[in-house]
Order: structure tokens, then sequence, then C-alpha cells
């Protein structure tokens, strides 16, 4: 392949992934089927699916934990095959749970951190106070880290990642709010938005459709080992009609017969949304089509389509919005310079790489 960016370079791709396929198992299952990436510069891009879908498998093989069966990547510049150790120099790659040491102060946690990487003691030293003071934890940089809410963990985790990589520097947070109260959500989201702002690249993995919405510029909707639509939260919410007309229907068998056509279904309510643009002719045209001598519609409202509705509409899976997930083949590392590309790793683990 071609060489279309040069670490250094003026290309706005800083990731870019071309036909990549993996499969596990004995008989092989294929968790992804030829997926195609191109993430821009200093934007934040975010990997939406169910459970399954293909997104952590994505992420381990951008950040060098394991080798397409075929296709080719780049990351900052680098091949994720021939230049391996250039590619984990330039990356931070965080999972699902934060990777630091509970029983250290979180100055102490950046130090080590920034010890392991060659730095002096001095120079580790401000290094440590420069990244606290940046993601907000001066206050709390000689407190021990169980003491720390799941937020402020979760940023001197992106912190540790930052120690000895170059910045602007490429991110993959995996899932990086599983688990996290609302308050600590918005801590991290800030801090990514931070990132995102001084020229990182951010590769977002999540189940939480509001996050997507919130943080990405563009977003990917994988399903099934492959990218099912990719745009704007704007575009993708246009493919399913903008608005959504939710009915509820006054007998099972109206539900059913219309259970199809719907991006929402509340079987409990016998409720269901129908895409619409939202125009008073379409709402007029769809109550006279479903229901035309007026038994079968109790009554009906209009809302703005959400990333969930593209998500239940754009997906062929069982989703589960809103909660932790892990792909079947899910993992995170914590030594990846210390690990052959496809060895296991542990799930409780991030990668500071």
């Amino acid at each position: 392949m071609t060489d279309p960016i040069r670490p250094g370079g003026d290309s706005a791709a800083t990731i870019e992934a071309h036909g990549l396929t993996k499969s596990y198992g004995k008989p092989a299952v294929r968790v992804l089927d030829g997926i195609d990436l191109r993430v821009g510069r200093g934007t934040v891009f975010a990997l939406l699916g169910p459970n399954g879908a293909g997104k952590t498998t994505t992420v381990r093989i951008l950040a060098t934990l394991t080798e397409a069966d075929s296709g080719t990547a780049r990351v900052a510049g680098y091949d994720v095959v021939a230049d391996r150790s250039a590619v984990r120099r330039s990356i931070s790659l965080t999972g699902q749970f934060a990777a630091v040491d509970e029983t250290q102060t979180g100055e102490e946690n950046l130090r080590m951190m920034a010890r392991l990487t060659g730095q002096s003691r001095a120079a580790a030293r401000r290094r440590a106070a420069e990244l606290l003071e940046r993601f907000g934890l001066t206050a709390a940089a000689r407190r021990p880290v169980r003491t720390y809410s799941g937020g402020m963990r979760r940023r001197l985790d992106l912190a540790a990642g930052l120690v000895g990589s170059p910045e602007p520097g490429v991110f993959f947070l995996d899932e990086p709010t599983t688990g996290l109260d609302p308050r600590s959500r918005q801590e991290l989201w800030e801090a990514v938005r931070e990132l995102a702002a001084r020229g990182a690249t951010v590769l977002l993995t999540t189940q939480y459709l509001e996050e997507a919405d919130r943080l990405a510029g563009r977003i990917a909707l994988l399903d099934r080992g492959r990218i099912a639509a990719e745009g704007t939260a704007a575009d993708l919410k246009s493919r399913v009609g903008g608005h959504r007309l939710d009915l509820v229907l006054t007998s099972q068998e109206a539900y059913l017969r219309l259970a199809g056509r719907a991006v929402h279904h509340s079987p409990e309510t016998l409720t269901l949304g129908i895409p619409t643009d939202g125009s008073a002719a379409q709402v007029r045209a769809l109550l006279d089509e479903i229901d035309p001598v007026g038994r079968e519609i109790e009554r009906f409202s209009l809302h703005s389509v959400t990333l969930d509705d593209v998500f239940l509409a754009l997906t062929s899976s069982t989703p589960t919005p809103n909660g932790p997930t892990t792909d079947a083949t899910s993992t995170s590392a914590s030594t990846p310079d210390a690990i052959s590309p496809d060895a296991p790793t542990t799930p409780e683990a991030s990668a500071h790489v």
C-alpha cells in the first residue's frame, strides 16, 4: 500500500484502516468483516455498536495488541504491523477500567509512569505536576487514589497515558465511562474535549449513545463486523427520518402488524415509534394509512429522532444501549511492549503505550 500518512506530515488523517478482517475460534467466527476507517487529526471519532459488533477487536488491532487476518492499518503515520514499536510510542490506550495503583497517590502514580519511560527524577516530577494541573487533580495530588471518585481515577488514567507519549498524540478509549456515575462521566467528557481541543486524535468506543452524540464529530455504527453507517450524528439521524411518530396502539394485533416499520418498540405499553420527516402532511398521511377508521391508535406524539433510534434501526443485533458491554474478544493490556501482538491480556487493565 502507498504511504498516505507520513509522520510529521500535513495529512488530515491520523488513523486509517482498509479491509480489516479478523476471525477467532474453531470453527472460525468472523468478528471483523472488511472494516474501513479514516479518522481525522484532532477529532473525536466514535465506534458505536451492540455487544460483539467488533469494536474492541478494531481497537486492539489499531493499538498493535493483535494482528488482523487481512487488511492494512496505519496510526500516526506508522504501519501497525511493520512499525509496531513506533505506533506504541505514539498512542495511549485506556480500557474499561482505570489502570492506576490505588495505594499510591496521584502524584506518585504519574511520577512512577514517567520514571518507567526513562525520565529523570526531576523531569518526572515536573511532568507529573504539569499533568495533574492540566487534568484538574492538583488539589488531590497527594491523596491515595483509593479516595478518588470514578471520574478522578479516569482523568488520572488519561494523564498517565500522556506521561511518555508525544503530544498531541492518539488516544484509544475503549468504553472509558463504563460504570461511572453521571457526574464522573461529565468530568471525563470534559477531559476528552480538552484533549481534542489541544490537537489529540481520539477514537472512542462506547455503548452510551448520548456519549457519542455529545463528543464525536463523526460516528461509525458497527454491526456484526461491518460498518453499517458512518457520518455525523445529524447525518445518521437523518437516515431514519429526522423525527419519530410515537403511536400508542389499542391492540396487540395492531402492534404486531406495525412492529416491522418501527425504530422504537415498547411492547409493555403497545407503543411503536415510526420514522417520519416531521411535516404535518406526512404525519397526517401516516395516521390515515395506519388507522383509516380511527380505532387502532389511542394517542400519538412527535419526537426528534435520537441516536437510540439510529442504533435500533440500523443494527441487526440485539442492542443493549446505555449499559456496559464487552465484545466477544474484548481485552485490554497493561504492558503491551512486553507482550506479543496476539498475547492474551486481562480485561481489568488499561494500557499506556
